[in-house]
């Protein structure tokens, strides 16, 4: 007697289930899509059916696949092959508070950077190419008097992030000899970039002076021996030490430095190359005030308050930059033709200082008014709330944004956004909304605080870069 073909609980006929002969073959699936095949090639497409056609040949034997599926079976591998070959590397919404997010990309590039990148790569360049002399050239010759103007350097280099300039700036003036440090500047930058670790990369020996909240000259003075190669103060950009503190400033330590014949390095880490005090932000030290300070070297980051690519930049005398241009490990750290063309055109940008508000979207976003932020977070209000109805309620609030990135820590800027509660109440609730927001076409990337979910729209520019998405994530939330 055959299997009944009705449901015992309510009538109705059962799917049809599938059996593992149902399924076409391989080179049929494919005959069937050819379409795609022509478009992606065969080697995508037949890779992506294989795997496709193993995983419904296991559901087929546990008796868990419908007729239905396998007729579905060419939209089915469309939708791998896109999959496959979306990037991992997608733009995202932050709404983080945070304008210079470490794990966001960090600053974010100019609209003339964008275009320089664009019309060099896709053609041959003169990276190392001396157009005058029409014979090789040297990279850092197209960018080396465009910073020396800008921080009245005498020479300067550039490497890949700010950290390989302070291990290549260590390694050509103090390996095999010592450099100097106070303890209270023995910092840990990120998960793996510690100062002694650095030194000792390096080829340096470390050695510590003062204390974790009191250094005075005399410490210096007194480490110094026939085996100090270097001299190296840190800012401490990522965090603060407050209270019964005491520091020795380029302007005290280089005399001292040079009375005994050692170079003095320094590293700002953010680098700001102009006063952010004049558009109402904390004041950053200046590559140009520690070079009139007498610090020899002076490093510090592209992608951060300078508002450009990752890179790091290597600032002061003739003699110091010339050691570390030529020591060998500046050629494995030495940056690449896109950083380099991106570089290139944001430090033109700085030839203009009026201008700089308007076109470094760093500074812009930085220098948004609060009254100008909360306006956005009223006029979204209604339409967020009605996306995530009625599981989710919505309100405009006050918050407090940071500039991140290790830059000026315990600052703070007013801004303002929206707050998403759970209508439960429950803290998860909360954790599968963050998630349904990520998983968007441009994913949203907010913070959960104090059972809410917060969108800081101080670096939302773009308001339908969020509404134009209000549909998708209100199906995802039904």
């Amino acid at each position: 007697m055959s299997a009944p073909d009705e449901s015992v609980v309510h009538g109705s006929k059962a799917p049809d289930k599938a059996a593992p002969k149902d399924l076409p073959a391989l080179d049929k699936l494919l005959r069937d899509c050819a379409p795609l095949v022509a478009q992606h090639g065969h080697t995508l497409v037949a890779n992506e059916a294989r795997a496709l056609l193993d995983g419904l040949r296991s559901r087929a034997v546990a008796s868990t696949l419908v007729r239905a599926e396998i007729d579905a079976l060419p939209q089915m591998l469309a939708g791998r092959v896109d999959a496959r070959m979306q990037p991992n590397l997608r733009a995202v919404l932050n709404l983080t508070g945070t304008v210079i997010h470490t794990n966001l990309g960090r600053a974010l590039l100019a609209d003339a950077a964008l275009q320089q990148v664009l019309a060099l790569m896709g053609s041959p360049n003169n990276l190392e190419f001396d157009l005058d002399r029409g014979a090789r050239g040297d990279r850092d010759d197209l960018i080396e008097g465009l910073l020396c103007e800008l921080t009245g350097a005498e020479a300067a280099t550039v490497v890949n992030n700010n950290a390989a300039a302070v291990l290549l700036g260590i390694a050509a003036l103090a390996r095999g000899r010592e450099a100097i440090v106070s303890r209270g500047e023995l910092v840990e930058i990120g998960g793996a970039f510690r100062m002694p670790d650095v030194m000792s990369a390096a080829g340096a020996t470390l050695v510590e002076v003062g204390t974790t909240n009191r250094t005075h000259p005399r410490d210096y003075e007194q480490a110094i021996t026939p085996r100090t190669g270097l001299i190296v103060k840190v800012h401490t950009s990522n965090y603060q030490v407050q209270g019964f503190t005491a520091a020795v400033d380029e302007a005290t330590l280089a005399p001292i430095a040079h009375a005994a014949g050692l170079p003095l390095m320094t590293d700002l880490g953010s680098g700001a190359l102009v006063d952010l005090s004049q558009w109402g932000l904390p004041a950053e030290p200046l590559p140009q005030a520690m070079l009139a300070a007498g610090c020899d070297v002076v490093t510090f980051s592209g992608d951060k308050l300078l508002g450009g690519p990752q890179a790091g930049l290597i600032v002061g005398s003739k003699a110091a930059v010339g050691r570390i241009r030529k020591y060998p490990m500046k050629r494995a750290l030495r940056l690449s033709k896109l950083p380099f063309a991106a570089l290139e055109a944001t430090l033109r940008l700085y030839l203009r200082p009026e201008r700089l508000a308007q076109d470094l979207p760093t500074l812009r976003l930085l220098t948004r008014p609060q009254s100008q932020i909360a306006q956005l977070a009223l006029h979204l209000l209604s339409d967020v709330a009605a996306a995530v109805a009625p599981r989710f309620t919505v309100e405009t609030v006050a918050l407090q944004s940071q500039i991140g990135s290790g830059s000026l820590p315990v600052e703070r800027l007013p801004s303002a956004g929206l707050a998403i509660c759970a209508a439960d109440g429950r803290g998860r609730t909360l954790e599968a909304l963050a998630s349904t927001l990520r998983s968007l076409p441009r994913p949203v990337i907010g913070r959960i605080h104090d059972d809410r979910l917060l969108l800081d729209l101080r670096g939302l520019e773009e308001p339908a870069l969020l509404t134009s998405q209000l549909p998708v994530l209100k199906e995802r939330l039904a």
